[in-house]
């Protein structure tokens, strides 16, 4: 049961950055940032009185960069190539951590599959190089942002510290959100649909995934969470029309694979501590 739940976290979160996309035509990449994160950070405030200390202040921080160009990575190349070149942070950090030589096997084996995205021909022109620039910066905040959760679990901030965190990446990105987009940041229908992607990539995910990993262990937990790229690929093409030509499908296979091996390779999460447990619940939550 607690595999289907993560599964479902996963097509929640993918569904929901392709919602997203179709708001990148009307309010732009920022704009449609700085929705979600607003909307987001409002909810979880609703639910629990927000924390504020240095760790919430430096999670917000990643969490306003990791979105903010991972946004702005989708509006220049497909949902899945995006989420494939990303998924690098989490797994290139995992085997820095690890200092195993087994594990930087995988992650050469995803950068090899990476490497297959950014030569291959996509609908007929070239892979846009900013946009794969934008997503390895996004990857390397998403590793930013798994450490800064560890770091305000183990504090003792909890829930209370995410939504502090989600308030303050929320300022962080809204005067750029509102320059952009203007008003329009406000009309009904935005808000409608910057409801609908803050649900699906923020509120649904996070709730599923926390309920999983009370039984799940976290190397099961990570084998899931490597089947990202392909379920932003079923996202992409289902909702925006983004399909991806043989090559392309097989790079990302590529880097699924290593996702899978590493999260097989590695140990248990400790379940130790009542920190130790906070710590297991952030640490593999992605954006």
């Amino acid at each position: 049961m607690a595999v289907f739940l993560v599964l479902g976290s996963v097509i929640s979160l993918q569904f929901g950055a392709a919602f997203a996309n179709q708001l990148f035509g009307q309010i732009g990449a920022p704009g449609a940032t700085a929705l979600r994160l607003g909307i987001a950070a409002l909810l979880l405030c609703v639910v629990v009185r927000p924390k504020f200390r240095q760790e919430t202040l430096v999670l917000g921080m990643t969490m306003a960069g990791m979105n903010g160009t991972f946004y702005l990575a989708l509006d220049r190349i497909p949902l899945g190539v995006a989420v494939t070149i990303e998924f690098l942070g989490p797994l290139g950090l995992a085997a820095v951590l690890s200092r195993r030589a087994r594990d930087f096997v995988w992650v050469g084996l995803a950068l090899a599959g990476v490497v297959v995205l950014g030569v291959h021909e996509y609908t007929g022109a070239k892979l846009d190089l900013i946009g794969v620039a934008l997503a390895l910066i996004a990857a390397a905040f998403w590793a930013g942002y798994i450490l800064a959760g560890r770091t305000l679990a183990t504090a003792g901030l909890g829930t209370g510290g995410l939504a502090g965190a989600s308030l303050i990446a929320a300022a962080l990105t809204l005067p750029y959100g509102l320059s952009t987009a203007g008003t329009a940041l406000f009309e009904p229908k935005m808000l409608l649909l910057g409801t609908l992607v803050a649900l699906l990539a923020s509120a649904i995910p996070y709730t599923l995934e926390i309920r999983a990993l009370k039984t799940l262990q976290a190397s099961t937990f990570g084998v899931v969470l490597a089947l990202e790229p392909a379920a932003a690929a079923l996202a992409g093409a289902l909702l925006l029309g983004q399909h991806l030509s043989v090559i392309s499908l097989c790079g990302m296979a590529l880097v699924i694979t290593a996702g899978v091996g590493a999260a097989l390779r590695r140990a248990p999460a400790p379940r130790g501590t009542p920190a130790q447990r906070d710590a297991d619940l952030v640490l593999p939550v992605p954006r």
